[in-house]
């Protein structure tokens, strides 16, 4: 047999039918729109269509709106679609305003064709949905799937498959060489040994077969494996990628070698593309919303105390180069040392009006000036002082890897809570844990839930001052 590999992303058959129907139902859209407001298809019409479908059908790919319907869940499907019809029918206004045509089209139709967009775009997936658990319940669609060896990555695994009727599997038992009285969890899903695994793949008892051996296990593996090609079942490796703590895995390749990533930012290729527009998007509304009060601010700090307005901080971004982070000063004049002393409850170097800015987070304003110019995000890790990356980089693990994504004005570790003072090396721990959670499962939704909750959770708390 050929030892070759030819890795290749799983897409459903289906995701090919999901983007045909998204095509021909925002096409329909238009039509009813303009037929509703009594106006006819026209070439410029036809011509905003296909800008619409080519903006969506670009944040749809980014998104992985189109991933199999056995992975994921409705409520979060449509999200994902309400973002990809928001961003199109949004890049179609800017459009239409910078050429200055906006006097050509009825905003009636354009009302109009959004909400029938949105109206066909998500009652089909519902209706798909239901009918999808509808075959499911009846027993038709459904895979029966068996998994090799009783670890941590099978348990998860079986707890995915009985949690999730609508993906369609049918979970039907763990074979492991070892007695049950050895087993903890999986013990009451033992139904026999590998050697029966192999025989009971030939009758045709399974469609699906997950093998969660370790990867220690190499030669276990490829022994089971050459024996399943004795079967038609499809057999899946589930390897202990865990143990690498792997940030954004994903299969590429060197020429003709395979690899496969074990840390990597999020932002490749169209991901890239929409988190920088979302920053530009946003720190430009903010940047003219805030315009009067951050000069209303400036003009206090210089009638209050001496220095500049704006200090300017040494910060680790993108890759760990430096950078310079704006804030309104808060404190008396401070040069970057080589030591970093924290601000503390009660710190003298605090102005009176630096206190009100540092409790309510609007010395922070400044930064959406670096989010502007690309040195920083609207939402990622908070950048810290050079000299407390250096400490901590040898005290935490994994620390640096806040450094695959941009630094953020906000972020998910400071709505949970983790964000001030880190007087403590469990603290900081607590802050990384967050930023590389929030790096790996990133997502443009998570962004705009992270931006919300800002308003409610961010600009404060009890170790801010």
């Amino acid at each position: 047999m050929n030892t070759s590999t030819n890795f290749r992303t799983a897409e459903n058959g289906s995701c090919f039918f999901n983007r045909l129907f998204d095509i021909v139902a925002i096409g329909t859209a238009l039509y009813l729109g303009l037929k509703l407001h009594g106006q006819v298809v026209t070439t410029s019409y036809i011509m905003l269509y296909f800008t619409v479908m080519a903006v969506y059908l670009y944040m749809a790919e980014s998104v992985q709106l189109y991933r199999s319907w056995r992975v994921g869940t409705i409520q979060r499907n449509l999200a994902l679609v309400v973002v990809c019809l928001c961003v199109a029918f949004g890049m179609m206004l800017v459009i239409t305003f910078a050429l200055k045509s906006t006097a050509s089209y009825s905003r009636v139709v354009f009302g109009l064709w959004f909400c029938i967009s949105f109206g066909i775009t998500t009652f089909w997936r519902i209706a798909g949905r239901l009918v999808k658990n509808s075959l499911h319940a009846k027993g038709i669609s459904v895979r029966r799937v068996a998994v090799v060896g009783c670890t941590p990555n099978a348990i998860r695994l079986i707890k995915e498959i009985q949690s999730k009727p609508e993906m369609g599997l049918t979970f039907c038992g763990v074979y492991d060489d070892r007695e049950a009285d050895r087993l903890t969890e999986c013990s009451a899903n033992l139904i026999g040994k590998v050697e029966e695994c192999v025989e009971a793949a030939r009758q045709g008892l399974f469609d699906k077969l997950y093998i969660t051996l370790p990867l220690s296990a190499d030669k276990r593996i490829a022994d089971i494996i050459q024996r399943l090609g004795d079967t038609t079942v499809d057999v899946h490796l589930v390897p202990d990628f865990l143990l690498y703590n792997l940030m954004h895995a994903r299969l590429g390749n060197v020429g003709e070698v395979e690899t496969l990533s074990v840390f990597e930012s999020p932002y490749y290729g169209a991901r890239d593309w929409v988190k920088r527009s979302f920053d530009i998007v946003v720190s430009s509304i903010a940047l003219i919303l805030l315009a009067l009060p951050m000069l209303g601010i400036a003009v206090a700090i210089k009638a209050t105390s001496r220095g500049p307005v704006l200090f300017k901080q040494d910060r680790y971004g993108l890759d760990g180069k430096p950078i310079k982070v704006f804030k309104f000063r808060s404190m008396t004049v401070q040069d970057n040392g080589a030591k970093v002393v924290q601000a503390k409850k009660g710190d003298a170097r605090i102005t009176p009006l630096g206190a009100v800015l540092r409790r309510t987070s609007l010395d922070e304003l400044p930064q959406f000036i670096n989010v502007f110019f690309g040195d920083m995000s609207v939402v990622g890790p908070r950048p810290h002082a050079v000299a407390h990356n250096e400490e901590y980089r040898k005290l935490v693990a994994f620390y640096m890897l806040r450094h695959k994504v941009k630094p953020g004005i906000t972020g998910w570790a400071q709505i949970n809570g983790w964000r001030g003072e880190t007087d403590s090396l469990e603290k900081m721990e607590k802050r990384v844990e967050y930023d590389l959670n929030y790096i790996k499962n990133w997502s443009l939704w998570w962004d705009t839930k992270i931006v919300f909750l800002t308003f409610f959770r961010g600009f404060t708390g009890k170790n801010v001052y």
